[in-house]
């Protein structure tokens, strides 16, 4: 996928791009493609909404002229930013100061959002992709790399899930991502989503994982991981389970492709051999994920 490097730094802004830890750029790269992927139009405020922009941060005003001076990516945020406004005509002051949602705010709860469809009684998993979770092109695109590279059905079921919970909450998604699941897949498929955002940034050269150039292209440097997501990678590196996690970080660099449309209907018999769908539908089964599963459903309730 090509990324606008100036237009999404715009997006971010030279006084949050200041103080954004490599982990806020990294994600706010990502959901970024995702959101090109799944054809939202570019909005400068939008973006700023979306993006893991730090609560608090400086706007570029607020920045000392000498740190502009003396670098070179907030400079060229800065300038690229006035380049954006100049364009765009319409951020006043009113605009400004509408809250925003929390930066770990899952889809489902952006103010922006549709009003969303009823779901049907006893929701299956297909139920959830139709009606809550689409477009989601990119883990339906990832689902399809594992599958048409022959890789074995769970990789692609894995891939088909890693990041649906994104729609619920984005903070430590792969945690989340796993204990959402965790009840209805083989252990192999919920312990590589629980491990595959820390893995994302640690390349494997026997598995034909390399580094993402993209961030380095955007930011101009590598990524440094906080301390727990390097805890976590090393874990992971050392334990049986390792290809799993793996191979969903290398089936995800086959998924933000513009041009390719994929469905649910490649998957539905896979899901139907690996996923343990609840007679009783998925939120009303009484297990310990029911309860992720209704507020997915049900995001508007006010209890």
């Amino acid at each position: 996928m090509e990324v606008d490097r100036r237009k999404f730094l715009a997006s971010l802004g030279a006084g949050a791009l200041s103080v954004m830890t490599p982990e806020d750029r990294a994600e706010a790269l990502e959901h970024h493609m995702v959101d090109l992927l799944d054809g939202e139009a570019f909005d400068h405020h939008h973006d700023h909404d979306h993006h893991h922009i730090p609560d608090g941060a400086p706007s570029t005003a607020d920045l000392d002229p000498e740190v502009l001076d003396t670098n070179e990516l907030l400079a060229e945020t800065a300038e690229a930013e006035a380049e954006l406004h100049a364009e765009t005509h319409h951020e006043d002051e009113e605009e400004q100061e509408t809250p925003q949602a929390r930066r770990g705010t899952g889809n489902l709860f952006r103010t922006n959002e549709p009003v969303l469809e009823p779901m049907p009684k006893k929701p299956t998993l297909e139920d959830f992709f139709r009606l809550r979770f689409a477009p989601a092109n990119h883990v339906l695109q990832s689902a399809m790399h594992a599958l048409e590279d022959g890789q074995p059905e769970e990789n692609v079921l894995a891939g088909l899930l890693h990041d649906v919970v994104q729609n619920l909450i984005k903070v430590d998604h792969g945690w989340w991502g796993a204990q959402l699941v965790e009840p209805y897949v083989p252990e192999y498929v919920s312990w590589g989503i629980r491990y595959h955002a820390a893995l994302r940034f640690y390349p494997d050269e026997e598995y034909g994982y390399e580094y993402p150039e993209l961030y380095n292209r955007i930011f101009g440097e590598d990524y440094v991981p906080p301390a727990y997501i390097k805890q976590q990678a090393e874990f992971a590196t050392k334990h049986p389970l390792y290809v799993s996690a793996r191979m969903i970080c290398v089936n995800d660099t086959y998924a933000f492709q513009p041009e390719k449309k994929v469905t649910l209907d490649p998957f539905i018999d896979i899901i139907g051999r690996h996923f343990k769908q609840p007679k009783e539908g998925l939120g009303y089964d009484n297990s310990p994920v029911a309860h992720m599963w209704r507020t997915i459903e049900m995001p508007d309730n006010p209890l």
